[in-house]
C-alpha cells in the first residue's frame, strides 16, 4: 500500500495513499490530493486549528529597532528570557519549545533575513531570579527581548506587589541596549488559575506594559479563548502536569507570536497613547 508521510508538530504519521483508484483520475486530481495530503495536519478539515484571533495577539506598540533592523537587512538577534515556559517544560524536544517554533514563524514572515531565536529560559525562576541573568543575557545586545514572567511567584502564593518595580529595573536593563521588549504573561492552565493570584498577575503586567509603553503578549487571554470560546479541553493544549504547555499549545503560541511581531515591526510608528488604545 503507498503511504505518504504527513508532519505535524508532534512529529511523524503515516497516511495511507490509494492504489488502484488513484490510476481513474485525472492527473489534476490526483495531484490536488497528494497536496492535500501533504498540508500539516492543523490545516485540514477535522484537525485542532491554531486559532489565534488578532485583536487578542496584536500589540499595542510597533517595534522600531526591530523595523530598523529589518529596514537595513542586517542581522536580527531574538532573546527569549523566562522560566519553564521558555525553556519548555512540556514538549517533546528542544525544537518543539516555543523560541525554537517563533525562529521558525520569523524566518517564514521574513525570508531571506537573518534572524537567530535565543532561548535563555530557566525552569523555577522568579522575576528577581530573572532580573540577577539580565546582565548576562543582554551582553549580547539582542534586538528584541521576549520577556515571559509570573506564572511561579503566582503558584508558590507569593507576595506580587514588588513585580512592578522589578519589571521597570529589567526594562531600564533592555532599553539600556537599544532593543524593544515584549513581556509575556502566564499561561491559563489548571494549575495557575486555581491561584487567587492569577488575575491579580495578569492585571499587574497589563498595567505594567500600558506605564511602560512596552509591549504585552497576552499568552492568558489567549489560552482562556481556546478552553471558553473554542471548548477546547485542557488536554488539548496542557501537559498531564496541569502547567505547562505542550508541543501544539508552544507552536500555536509561537505562530501568534510570529504574526503579532512581524505586524508591529512593519507597522509606522504613532505615538504610545494611540496605540494603546488597541489593546484592552
Amino acid at each position: 500500500m503507498l503511504k505518504v508521510a504527513v508532519k505535524d508538530h508532534s512529529g511523524e504519521t503515516t497516511v495511507p495513499g490509494m492504489h488502484l483508484a488513484c490510476r481513474a483520475m485525472t492527473r489534476a486530481t490526483v495531484a490536488a490530493l497528494f497536496i492535500l495530503l501533504a498540508l500539516p495536519l492543523t490545516a485540514r478539515a477535522g484537525t485542532l486549528a491554531c486559532d489565534m484571533p488578532l485583536d487578542l495577539i496584536r500589540l499595542a506598540n510597533p517595534l522600531p529597532h526591530m523595523a530598523k533592523k529589518l529596514a537595513s537587512g542586517k542581522p536580527i538577534v531574538v532573546i527569549a528570557i523566562g522560566s519553564s515556559s521558555t525553556a519548555g517544560t512540556g514538549a517533546s524536544s528542544p525544537a518543539a519549545t516555543y523560541p525554537s517554533r517563533l525562529a521558525v514563524e520569523l524566518k517564514q514572515h521574513f525570508p531571506g533575513h537573518a534572524i537567530t531565536v535565543i532561548n535563555r529560559g530557566v525552569g523555577g525562576e522568579e522575576v528577581d531570579d530573572m532580573l540577577r541573568r539580565f546582565d548576562d543575557v543582554l551582553a549580547i545586545k539582542p534586538d528584541l527581548v521576549l520577556w515571559q514572567l509570573g506564572t511561579n511567584s503566582v503558584i508558590r502564593d507569593h507576595p506580587l506587589a514588588d513585580h512592578g518595580a522589578a519589571i521597570h529595573v529589567g526594562l531600564n536593563k533592555i532599553r539600556a541596549i537599544g532593543a524593544d521588549a515584549v513581556l509575556i504573561d502566564p499561561q491559563y492552565a489548571p494549575k495557575v488559575i486555581s491561584k487567587d493570584g492569577a488575575q491579580t498577575m495578569v492585571e499587574l503586567l497589563s498595567k505594567a506594559a500600558k506605564q511602560e509603553h512596552v509591549d504585552l503578549f497576552r499568552r492568558f487571554v489567549v489560552m482562556q479563548h481556546w478552553y471558553k470560546d473554542d471548548h477546547m479541553d485542557f488536554k488539548a493544549f496542557v501537559s498531564p502536569d496541569g502547567l505547562h504547555m505542550n508541543d501544539w499549545s508552544y507552536a500555536c503560541m509561537a505562530k501568534g507570536l510570529g504574526t503579532a511581531i512581524a505586524e508591529a515591526a512593519e507597522r509606522p510608528v504613532l505615538s504610545a497613547a494611540v496605540m494603546s488604545s488597541f489593546v484592552p
